[in-house]
């Protein structure tokens, strides 16, 4: 049994198509289906079920596939760990997060002492981000919301507080701050109902005492604040969208007046999985940078 055959398997078992898996992996077809079988007549048993041009994959299939992920998972880790340990690259950070825009500051803050390193980022869904841990395809995760899920880790790496946005020339307009009840009757933009902030936003309306009435439901922080602009309504604005192109300007954000007005994000990394020097350089840093900025303020 090759390496190859193992990383041409698990291709054609991600698509069960021979002609996607073959674009995919940069091979011509015929290649591709003559390895499948040599692999299938070394294990002496078929790993698909095939009824013409199309593939499934069978009950023998998958449990091969299962080892087959692990085993050259366990490789690429490995691979990582000589190379990390040899000294043979300044190392790769891999990192995937539904809010990729809230970790570029501190990725570029830890480049400007680390300038070999490089990162390797991913854009997202919550669910996607766990997937990626869980399979040890990533070295971090980053999210504003709980993991808690066994294997994983988290440690805090960023807060931000939230303002509201209103309108150019709404009567709230001008003020400093504002107590989110005094908003009750006001419409507002909000995300999607399966965007990462939608419950950042409602929980901070209902603990106020407010029942939202969304107007309209956006996927992006800049269109929250264009509609804003427009005078649709008003739209809870976290402190890292303030210097959007498309951000308000400073009159018409308010700071807000509530406890819990300040969403923790984190990293988050699997407990078992190798981390090279180069990724728990990061996350070091990522966390004094935490307790400098935040954990002082507080105390203060």
């Amino acid at each position: 049994m090759e390496l190859l055959q193992l990383r041409y398997f698990r291709a054609v078992a991600k698509h069960e198509h021979m002609s996607r898996a073959a674009q995919e992996l940069h091979v011509a077809q015929p290649a591709l289906s003559k390895t499948i079988a040599r692999l299938e007549e070394d294990l002496g048993v078929p790993l698909f079920d095939r009824r013409g041009r199309q593939i499934r994959l069978n009950p023998i299939g998958k449990a091969f596939l299962e080892k087959t992920e692990a085993a050259l998972e366990a490789l690429e880790e490995g691979r990582r760990m000589v190379a990390d340990m040899a000294g043979l690259e300044a190392g790769t950070i891999h990192v995937a997060s539904p809010a990729l825009g809230r970790l570029s500051a501190l990725i570029g803050k830890f480049l400007e002492s680390h300038p070999d390193v490089r990162f390797q980022l991913k854009q997202a869904t919550a669910e996607e981000m766990e997937e990626l841990l869980e399979a040890g395809k990533i070295d971090f995760g980053f999210s504003a919301l709980p993991v808690r899920k066994p294997g994983l880790r988290e440690l805090p790496v960023l807060s931000e507080e939230a303002y509201l946005a209103v309108p150019p020339g709404h009567p709230f307009a001008g003020r400093d701050s504002i107590h989110l009840s005094e908003a009750a009757n006001e419409p507002f933009i909000g995300y999607q109902p399966n965007h990462l902030y939608r419950k950042r936003d409602e929980k901070l309306l209902l603990n106020a005492g407010v029942v939202p009435r969304f107007v309209c439901e956006v996927d992006e922080g800049g269109a929250k604040s264009s509609l804003v602009r427009a005078g649709l309504g008003l739209a809870i604005i976290g402190a890292c969208n303030r210097g959007d192109t498309t951000a308000l300007p400073p009159e018409s954000l308010l700071r807000i007046v509530s406890p819990g007005n300040r969403t923790t994000f984190q990293l988050v990394w699997q407990d078992h999985h190798y981390l090279s020097r180069a990724a728990m350089a990061f996350r070091d840093f990522a966390a004094a940078s935490y307790r400098e900025t935040y954990e002082t303020a507080n105390i203060g």
